[in-house]
């Protein structure tokens, strides 16, 4: 018996540093994944990205407040499931003057079609007119 907290110790210790892949099945075995707000994920999602380029005359304060209002259209549209942006860091030079990223994810074409002419987000698109140099946006559905 005196060598019981040994073994104790041992097996727990062996335990956690089991393989974190039948976590992963364990888990992924009890149904679809949920999401923040305890709705069930779809298999693929309707990926929406947009990539601006600024003209040199936006100060940085006017792109905060772009990336800012960006930012608030979740809040303002509930089709939005999903958003994220970031700045340009590629060292390979190829962003042929965009800088910003931004990724909006909707659940379906329809809520991107909603979202579109939403009036918050043709609002946001006034706010952008006068600042935008150059713009891309790709839409696509998310494949594994």
């Amino acid at each position: 018996m005196k060598n019981s907290p040994i073994y104790l110790i041992s097996f727990l210790l062996l335990l956690s540093c089991a393989p974190k892949e039948k976590e992963a099945e364990i888990l992924s075995s009890t149904g679809p994944e949920i999401n923040q707000n305890n709705a069930a994920m779809p298999d693929s999602v309707l990926r929406h990205v947009v990539l601006f380029g600024f003209k040199a005359t936006s100060s940085p304060q006017d792109i905060d407040r772009i990336v800012a209002d960006f930012q608030a259209l979740p809040s303002k549209i509930s089709e939005i499931k999903g958003f994220e942006w970031g700045v340009n860091s590629s060292p390979e030079g190829l962003n042929q003057g965009l800088t910003h990223a931004f990724t909006v994810t909707f659940h379906s074409n329809a809520d991107r079609d909603t979202y579109i002419p939403h009036p918050a987000h043709q609002e946001f698109v006034g706010l952008l007119g006068p600042h935008l140099d150059k713009v891309t946006v790709l839409d696509y559905w998310t494949k594994e």
